[in-house]
């Protein structure tokens, strides 16, 4: 049944409708790499910092702090229900039977998302989680949900009911109107990845509803969002991100050469645990072309590459150029293009890349939270919020990325990562989202 979602928010309080209601309510490959982490580095201790990279939105002048709080603390009472335990636990992911091995699965039963600490300054939420690695990662994606949405209940609440109605409705149109445009695309395969943020968890399961209905499931082919993928029966997508290789490299930075050997030490523990589609290569944490370059010929048969930053068709000329040298048909490859994608751009990279290699698309914010154009002064439109690791058993991470506006890190420590990794010159551009 589908849900009225402008009423919804009318009659909105949020102990009816939590932000964060199920310890599911996250991307896909959180679980994953939460598992691979709880079996290979269970002892390391990590810092997660909440960073807003559009400073122009003043969150904490914008969102009540005992509001965040009351979400926050609300989201760390929440346990695995024996429902989502059981889907877990049983499913076929990928075409696999117990992805998710006991001793995880019986972790992940009594877990609940550890403290908090949280400041302001400068107009700014400072929120930080530290503790075991397994323990405080999976509080990434719904902490940078409640923000967004939190952000979004500002400005909707100052509407009145008809007022709400037509947003909405124009929202739904507007996404409908994207949807109409991808029908057309031979061989098309996408996916949601908007949940970490989504406008609100009742829009994200809209677009999804919208998604199944408007393209059919050979061309929509899942979502990253565990419940919703229960709740729909749909395929949970997802793999691995950054947090791994930056975790892994801050442990080695001791040593150059050790540094060096972080990212393929990362995918040589990932390859022991998975198979398949789940060996796709993430590339861009320090640096695309270096990372190729330098990487051992067992990657070279790996199912394909996802492109998460930088220019995309660049990304994927490299990956193709990579192939043919290593001697594989780019055109059993998967590439999945993943950063700050649209309508316009996912029909242009589709189109350029279909005949040469096999393109799958994950769409995210622009998907689930493309509210822009909506309320006077744009103030509902999506903006650039992460939560990364940014310190592993006390030494900094990096992220140099293939697009410099989105590197992190000291100033010194990213230098000298550009310099053990052969990152060459690279051109900003700018974060959407």
């Amino acid at each position: 049944m589908m849900v009225d979602i402008a009423t919804r928010v009318w009659n909105h309080k949020w102990k009816i409708d939590p932000i964060v209601r199920s310890l599911i309510d996250t991307d896909f490959y959180k679980l994953l790499m939460c598992q691979s982490v709880f079996r290979n580095k269970p002892g390391t201790e990590v810092t997660f910092k909440v960073i807003n990279r559009s400073r122009h939105i003043r969150l904490a002048e914008l969102i009540d702090k005992s509001e965040l709080c009351e979400q926050l603390d609300y989201a760390r009472t929440i346990r695995l229900a024996r429902g989502e335990s059981t889907w877990l636990r049983g499913n076929m992911f990928y075409g696999k039977r117990q992805m998710f091995r006991p001793d995880f699965m019986e972790w992940l039963e009594g877990y609940r998302l550890p403290p908090y600490e949280l400041n302001q300054c400068d107009g700014q939420y400072e929120l930080t989680f530290t503790g075991k690695w397994h323990e405080v990662m999976l509080w990434e994606v719904p902490a940078l949900a409640i923000l967004t949405e939190l952000r979004s209940r500002v400005v909707l609440h100052e509407m009145g009911r008809f007022e709400l109605q037509v947003l909405y409705a124009r929202a739904m149109s507007k996404l409908w109107e994207k949807i109409e445009q991808l029908r057309s695309l031979e061989g098309l395969r996408i996916a949601d990845f908007g949940t970490r943020r989504r406008h609100s968890f009742l829009w994200q399961d809209w677009c999804v509803q919208a998604m199944q209905e408007g393209l059919g499931e050979k061309k929509f082919v899942g979502t990253s969002n565990c419940l919703i993928a229960m709740r729909r029966d749909i395929e949970a997508i997802g793999t691995n991100a950054h947090e791994l290789p930056m975790v892994y490299a801050a442990l080695a930075a001791d040593d150059d050469e050790e540094l060096a050997r972080a990212p393929y030490k990362v995918l040589e523990d990932w390859q022991e645990e998975h198979e398949g589609n789940l060996r796709i290569i993430l590339p861009d944490t320090f640096g695309t072309k270096p990372f190729l370059k330098n990487a051992p010929d067992w990657l070279a048969s790996w199912t394909g590459i996802r492109i998460d930053s930088g220019d995309p068709a660049e990304g994927a000329e490299t990956a193709i150029a990579w192939w043919k040298a290593q001697g594989e048909d780019p055109r059993q490859k998967l590439v999945i293009f993943s950063d700050g994608l649209d309508a316009d751009r996912i029909i242009a990279l589709h189109k350029r890349f279909r005949d040469r290699v096999k393109v799958s698309f994950g769409w995210g914010t622009l998907l689930t939270n493309d509210f822009r154009g909506l309320v006077p002064g744009d103030r509902l439109a999506p903006f650039s919020l992460v939560c990364k690791a940014v310190s592993a058993d006390g030494r900094p991470t990096v992220k140099i990325s293939d697009n410099p506006n989105k590197a992190m890190g000291p100033p010194e420590e990213i230098e000298r990562y550009k310099r053990v990794f052969g990152v060459g010159e690279q051109i900003a551009q700018e974060v959407l989202v």
